[in-house]
């Protein structure tokens, strides 16, 4: 495993930053939204989705995420964050928003930059606001570099106007980020600031850290995000969500019954493989990140030091406590808070046991794209629908699955 020692000519110190850079900016922890979503869960319209977004601004969490491409997901985000109630304790300028764009639904992709003016004008309609703190090309595996370098040129049109604060791009296999990101600097002269992965930093997968993170802060990458540190629901009790658009996931067989097995070594030991993982990734990437490719900015009222950032999505209120009591334990361990210290410990020494049951699947990651995958082009007029993980509903009654109950162990946390 590579790793950035604390020696490194890349570990930055606070007196580093700009002050106008994302680094002082975006918060170490984001709620992430595709949680909103019909692949997740059966009926997003029916998620407490404005009670969630209150009790996480009251909890202190000062960042979200969201994309057009995860269903009703940037709607159901504007509408709470605009709510009466919410805007008036929580202005626009207290919290940090992500969104992404050019992907459009499973297979069908637009990164031109008549698409990505279109688009940004519609999220900036939904979710109620004059300005994107951070826009993300979505999903860049699926697109040439070419398209990839044209879109991020459009999204800096967009920024020079105003519209737009920092630019990046998302997608999973980290080498495919590295590369694009290392062009985009090569080519334009000027970095990217700021590269999401997801799935690629959990107690089943490194390589975000490990192959990635050298490579991006070599391009000039400012932060790195780390998104659904349950691997989108597959470090879980119950294995993979399942919503009303059925098994989406794209994680093979092998690699989720290995998952289960750890579940099962979880429960035999009075442990949750859902909130061992949630806390492993949350806060060892807030410690190996956070020097390197991390922020500056504080969680509310905390202290300021320099943390690795991470997205996370829940589906109910009590999922969202959950996520939140686990990260005020990692900053009391960070304080040197005695069991909260000792947790931390515990934990990683468990993890240490889980990766010898995951076995030859540790590291390992899946295909994306997938080898049937046909990509469908968007152009001028398509993709006006919510995305891939938009149903009608009475698709969405016809489809429904039972709701699961809340909870870290049976909900749907990425």
């Amino acid at each position: 495993m590579a790793i950035l020692s604390s020696t490194s000519s890349h570990r930055r110190t606070p007196s580093s930053f700009s002050t106008t850079g994302i680094a002082v900016h975006i918060p170490p922890l984001l709620l992430g939204s595709a949680t909103f979503n019909f692949q997740f869960n059966p009926d997003p319209y029916k998620l407490p989705t404005t009670a969630i977004i209150l009790k996480a601004l009251e909890s202190g969490i000062r960042g979200f995420d969201t994309s057009p491409y995860y269903g009703p997901a940037e709607k159901l985000l504007g509408a709470a964050l605009t709510a009466p109630d919410i805007s008036k304790q929580f202005p626009r300028s207290s919290y940090f928003l992500t969104t992404k764009v050019g992907r459009i639904s499973a297979s069908e992709f637009d990164y031109s930059p008549a698409w990505v003016r279109k688009s940004v004008a519609r999220s900036l309609e939904r979710l109620g606001t004059t300005w994107i703190d951070l826009l993300l090309c979505h999903d860049v595996e699926f697109v040439s570099s070419d398209e990839a370098l044209e879109a991020v040129k459009a999204v800096r049109e967009l920024r020079a106007e105003g519209k737009v604060k920092y630019v990046g791009i998302s997608g999973y296999p980290v080498d495919v980020l590295c590369e694009i990101a290392e062009r985009v600097l090569q080519e334009t002269g000027e970095p990217l600031d700021a590269v999401m992965s997801y799935a690629h930093y959990t107690i089943q997968n490194s390589l975000l850290w490990a192959r990635a993170v050298p490579r991006l802060k070599e391009a000039g990458v400012d932060i790195v995000l780390n998104a659904s540190p349950l691997g989108m629901g597959l470090l879980r009790k119950n294995g993979v969500p399942s919503g009303s658009m059925g098994d989406w996931h794209p994680s093979v067989e092998g690699l989720r019954k290995a998952c289960l097995r750890a579940a099962e070594y979880c429960e035999e030991r009075g442990e949750n493989l859902a909130s061992v993982a949630l806390r492993y990734a949350l806060e060892n990437w807030k410690r190996v990140a956070g020097p390197v490719v991390g922020t500056h900015a504080p969680f509310t009222g905390g202290t300021v030091r320099l943390r690795g950032v991470s997205v996370c999505g829940v589906s109910y209120v009590e999922e969202l406590e959950e996520m939140v009591e686990v990260w005020r334990s990692i900053l009391a361990a960070e304080e040197g808070v005695p069991k909260d210290v000792q947790r931390m410990e515990e934990v990683v020494q468990f993890v240490g046991e889980l990766r010898g049951i995951l076995g030859e699947w540790v590291d390992v990651s899946w295909e994306s794209p997938g080898r049937d995958y046909v990509r469908h082009r968007g152009g001028e007029g398509e993709g006006e629908g919510e995305g891939e993980g938009e149903q009608s509903q009475a698709q969405s009654q016809a489809q429904a699955q039972a709701p699961r109950g809340p909870g870290c162990s049976s909900g749907c946390a990425q």
